[in-house]
């Protein structure tokens, strides 16, 4: 089995958030480019319902050795990208680790659990891109936060579709969730209660990343992450309010493009401290 079988057809305009959006600078999107069809490619591997799960662990493992040698071209295009920048591939094989737990995983114990899950498949997508822009480490904290958040939201919105399809849960199960509420046309009051409880405290992370953009010295990356920031409050916020099983959760194009504007335009107006 090729891993080209496997693709989902999913482009980077398909995201719930902007990937290398033309916010930033044009030298830096083709860097994040890489980055993003790596994970796109190890993604759809991870994610597909049919596939045998070890032939996914092989070809997760081809992507692997294409890092450090010969294996699959998105994953040796990445090696190219991060040796011409000095980055650290480290960033790379947590996000492959994290495609290995999705195909030998498929609950989470808690918030916890949930959280050392997001430590690998959202962490460093945004530390890679903090690289690229040559940005401090001391954002870390702050990004940690975003790409969690981000992670999370996406669990909770997609949450039946992800059981429907490949029988993945990652509502914690401490939560008291009755895993086949999920499989049902509109969330029961218990199964609404925990999704406006994840979604809670997912904001929480929101508040901690809150500062994150002012943070980061390239204007342009600055207000990219501000956008993505304003679109997450605002999922979160609806996640409290809105079932996800029977009702639209997402921004459409209009809506994502006004909440990311209004936040990102006064980013990039800001002025620079002397």
């Amino acid at each position: 089995m090729e891993a080209a079988e496997l693709a989902s057809g999913k482009g980077h305009r398909d995201e719930n958030f902007p990937v290398a959006s033309l916010i930033i600078r044009p030298e830096h999107r083709a860097p994040v480019m890489a980055y993003y069809r790596f994970a796109r490619a190890a993604d759809d591997i991870a994610d597909n319902p049919d596939a045998p799960q070890e032939d996914k662990l092989a070809l997760l493992a081809h992507m692997r050795a294409g890092l450090s040698g010969v294996g699959s071209p998105e994953a040796m295009a990445l090696r190219e990208v991060m040796a011409e920048r000095g980055i650290d591939p480290v960033h790379a094989h947590d996000l492959l680790d994290a495609f290995v737990r999705d195909v030998t995983v498929d609950r989470y114990a808690d918030w916890d659990d949930l959280i050392g899950y997001c430590r690998l498949s959202a962490m460093p997508v945004g530390r890679y891109v903090l690289d690229v822009h040559g940005e401090s480490r001391a954002t870390w904290a702050a990004n940690d936060a975003l790409c969690a958040a981000l992670q999370i939201i996406n669990h909770l919105q997609d949450c039946a579709k992800d059981y429907a399809t490949i029988g993945r849960v990652y509502i914690p199960l401490d939560t008291g969730l009755h895993v086949t509420d999920l499989g049902a046309d509109h969330a029961s009051p218990s199964l609404r209660a925990i999704i406006a409880g994840l979604a809670h405290r997912t904001n929480g992370l929101l508040r901690q990343s809150a500062g994150f953009a002012a943070q980061i010295r390239d204007r342009r990356l600055a207000a990219e992450v501000a956008a993505i920031q304003r679109l997450a409050e605002s999922l979160c916020d609806r996640l409290e309010r809105r079932d996800p099983l029977c009702e639209n959760v997402h921004h459409s194009k209009i809506e994502a493009l006004v909440l990311g504007a209004s936040a990102a335009i006064p980013t990039l107006l800001r002025r620079r401290n002397p």
